[in-house]
């Protein structure tokens, strides 16, 4: 069930990459699908009992539908002429993950995942798709869904460790990674 939510979710995200012509746009667009991706692939790196992925799953979800429904709702003009600017959903699905990252892992990881998020948000404005106000919203709809349903990390160390009893003599190795 994991493994097909994670590629359903890459697989929908990736339609529209390479039909943008600027870098600023292209590179905003596959930004906006890496760090949710990141975000997902890590609850499957560092999982423990509270299930992290539902977290996320649960997060990205109500921000998808909050930011879609609104779209639809308000169907306001983008400064391009086209449809459904506010909110941005690029901005949404880049905030959410970010979100989830610093509230899960903390800011050391936090920081840089709030800077491409960002970055998405500029691409989005540069390429003319939405103005500040349609950014703002998305990075909010974002950052509070993920607050929503997101728990920090508690057991910030992995333990491996491997004893043999070998004429009574034990070895033991141990790794400790701290986040």
């Amino acid at each position: 069930m994991r493994h097909f939510c994670l590629i359903f979710f890459i697989c929908s995200f990736s339609i529209n990459i390479f039909s943008q012509k600027s870098f600023v746009e292209r590179s905003g667009d596959i930004i906006q699908i890496g760090i949710p991706i990141i975000a997902l692939g890590s609850t499957f790196i560092f999982e423990n009992n509270d299930k992290p992925y539902w977290q996320f799953i649960k997060a990205f979800g109500v921000s998808f539908i909050g930011t879609h429904t609104l779209k639809r709702i308000i169907n306001k003009k983008r400064p391009d002429g086209g449809t459904y600017s506010f909110p941005s959903g690029h901005t949404s699905a880049a905030f959410t993950g970010a979100a989830f990252i610093q509230k899960r892992y903390g800011w050391k990881y936090g920081f840089p995942a709030y800077l491409l998020a960002s970055y998405v948000g500029y691409s989005r404005i540069y390429a003319k798709k939405h103005d500040v106000y349609d950014v703002i919203a998305g990075a909010s709809i974002g950052f509070i869904s993920s607050y929503l349903f997101t728990k920090a990390y508690k057991n910030n160390k992995i333990k491996i460790s491997l004893n043999s009893n070998l004429n009574k003599d034990t070895i033991a190795i141990s790794l400790n990674y701290s986040l």
